[in-house]
């Protein structure tokens, strides 16, 4: 990922490639602070206690890498651990574990699973409310930020040599404001209409963040959810003409969030007129992941990309009734041969892929 650019211009450009950097023994970040949801959260939604026997809390979730339950949702680590790890820091605390010794010099993680981008009153409003997992949006994730500002910095001047060298990861979010809709029935017209709301929200937070002295953004745009085995469950159809011959993948749903990408992209082209002064980076999830939905076998998913690791069984191994950890769902034995880990998260080792997309700049834009 072209994260910086310290070597040749500054450290406000991210557009030398971390193998450099890392070669070089530099580490170009002091910190980093996370936001999002699922895809990203190391133990917030656990520690909330939003649900009361939340299966992420016990094997098989975290069996690959920690060799335990951590509140990840996959069986390891994630894109933001592989970032972290990368830049040599330490993986990110959730930020409901902090205690008051806690040092949080080097980032803390806001992410929360279920979290969406637009407040929770947006899909109160629209009957959707029930069927959320978490009133912890991207404003509330943001506020924690603003309530731990002051433990960071004092001084303006302090505040910015703190955050100069320091990366803001906003996202992915906004995946499930739009999972959620769908789930119960919304269709791709009204999700299209909920666009510019949730990429709003998205950008309104990346400026909140600029506004309190964030000068290095990284945001990613949303995974291709024609891909998940949720969404192939859901919206299984015999009519073969809605799915792509190169992958198996449900097109309509893949161009949705196509769709939300590139309106998160043109939005972050107006965001970057009125900050100049600050490095917005696109992270393209999308770009990164669909090289090994299209060719599997060269990743080494020997076994396929669409059907989930751990599932209670179907065409895509993804049961409503019985999902992962659940009675009457079983893992495999080789997560790091599937992409999909439990039918809507992807495995470590999908995650690591798309790290390394990152890492090394193909998948990093900024424009």
């Amino acid at each position: 990922m072209k994260l910086i650019n310290i070597l040749v211009v500054s450290s406000l450009c991210l557009t030398l490639c971390l193998s450099t950097l890392v070669s070089s023994s530099l580490q170009p970040y002091q910190a980093i602070f996370n936001f999002g949801d699922s895809l990203s959260d190391t133990g917030n939604f656990l520690l909330s206690g939003a649900l009361a026997f939340p299966v992420i809390g016990k094997l098989p979730y975290g069996e690959t890498f920690f060799q335990h339950a951590t509140g990840r949702c996959s069986d390891g680590r994630l894109v933001v651990d592989f970032i972290v790890e990368a830049f040599g820091l330490p993986l990110l605390p959730p930020y409901l574990a902090l205690n008051k010794t806690q040092d949080i010099q080097h980032g803390v993680n806001f992410a929360v699973a279920g979290a969406t981008a637009l407040d929770p009153e947006f899909f109160y409003q629209r009957k959707i409310g029930p069927v959320m997992w978490t009133n912890d949006s991207l404003s509330t994730q943001l506020g924690w930020f603003k309530k731990l500002k002051p433990s960071l910095c004092s001084t303006k001047q302090e505040c910015d040599n703190y955050f100069k060298k320091t990366l803001f990861l906003v996202g992915e979010i906004g995946g499930n404001d739009y999972n959620y809709a769908f789930f119960v029935g919304g269709n791709m017209e009204q999700l299209k209409a909920s666009v510019p709301y949730v990429v709003g929200a998205i950008t309104n937070a990346t400026s909140a963040l600029i506004e309190e002295g964030a000068v290095e953004l990284l945001v990613p745009g949303n995974l291709p959810i024609g891909c998940s085995a949720v969404y192939l469950t859901l919206f299984q159809t015999t009519n073969r003409a809605y799915y792509d011959k190169r992958n198996g993948c449900l097109k309509a749903f893949n161009a949705f969030s196509k769709y939300h990408n590139s309106e998160l992209k043109r939005a972050l082209a107006t965001l970057r007129q009125k900050y100049p002064h600050a490095n917005i980076i696109y992270a393209d999830y999308y770009g990164a992941a669909m090289p090994f939905f299209h060719a599997p076998q060269h990743y080494g998913f020997k076994s396929g990309t669409l059907r989930a690791c751990c599932g209670g069984g179907g065409s895509y191994n993804f049961n409503n009734s019985a999902r992962c950890g659940h009675i009457g769902s079983t893992a495999c034995k080789d997560p790091s041969s599937y992409v999909n880990w439990d039918g809507i998260h992807l495995t470590e080792a999908a995650y690591r892929y798309i790290a390394e997309g990152l890492i090394h700049g193909q998948f990093t834009k900024p424009i």
